[in-house]
């Protein structure tokens, strides 16, 4: 088989526009072309980057405008953190109470795997979100240090909350590295299972779910939770909005919407 260059006039061009995975990438000898590789280096690095990457909270704060309360897990340090993953999941020893209300909703943001998501994705999707849901009863935001999604049970119980969202950083990949995710979980206390969760990821822009369109899929799934009393694989999406892939031009050429049976609604 001939060598595979990657170049203007590939027929398969159209290919890799239409997806960020690494498709057709050519063939140089019995290697990737430089280009190909040059850009898998530089993905892998900044995915390395985004895993160790520490959570600035005064620097979240000041994004989210807004004060907030700064907890830590039992992860003494990202290394800790990354060895154990329990450890992310519980709050750290001595931590003092929350302050307990009658709240409909807590949110957390976390910085999960990727602080860089959370710096670059949290605050607008959080303004976006309680704009649409300022009817309801907010418990005080908590930014959450070294922190895996669980970490919402403790904090969510500790307030109160009939609901807890969290805000997430992703695990890095090799197409995004600051992909951030939002978990919902009713009732939140320790020990609830993954089933008993939603999820709503690969919230960032470009290249994914754009703020505005999360906090509406995110606001809808915590007010069907609040009527129906549940989350996770019991609630489901009763609309998703799908583009249409023009593979002519690889973009998005409109929408179409997709109604899943939602027994409860």
């Amino acid at each position: 088989m001939a060598d595979t260059p990657v170049g203007r006039g590939d027929p398969l061009d159209v290919l890799r526009r239409a997806t960020p995975a690494r498709v057709a990438l050519g063939r140089a000898g019995q290697g990737l072309p430089t280009a190909p590789m040059l850009a898998f280096q530089l993905a892998h690095a900044r995915a390395r980057d985004a895993v160790r990457a520490e959570l600035d909270p005064e620097r979240m704060i000041r994004a989210l405008a807004r004060p907030a309360i700064v907890v830590s897990s039992a992860a003494a340090d990202r290394a800790a953190y990354l060895a154990d993953p329990n450890l992310g999941r519980r709050l750290a020893p001595g931590t003092p109470a929350l302050p307990w209300g009658e709240y409909d909703l807590a949110i957390v943001v976390a910085d999960g795997l990727s602080a860089t998501a959370l710096h670059a994705h949290a605050a607008p999707v959080a303004a976006a979100l309680l704009a649409r849901l300022a009817d309801l009863r907010i418990a005080p935001m908590v930014v959450a240090r070294q922190a895996r999604v669980a970490i919402g049970d403790p904090i969510g119980q500790g307030l109160g909350a009939r609901l807890v969202v969290v805000l997430i950083g992703e695990r890095p990949g090799l197409s995004a590295a600051d992909s951030l995710g939002a978990y919902l979980t009713w009732d939140p206390r320790p020990g609830r299972r993954d089933s008993e969760r939603n999820c709503v990821s690969n919230i960032r822009e470009p290249g994914g779910l754009a703020p505005a369109p999360a906090a509406d899929k995110i606001a809808w799934l915590v007010r069907a939770a609040l009527r129906l009393g549940f989350t996770g694989v019991d609630l489901k999406d009763r609309e998703e909005i799908v583009p249409r892939l023009d593979l002519a031009g690889a973009r998005p050429s409109g929408a179409r919407r997709i109604f899943r049976s939602d027994p409860g609604l």
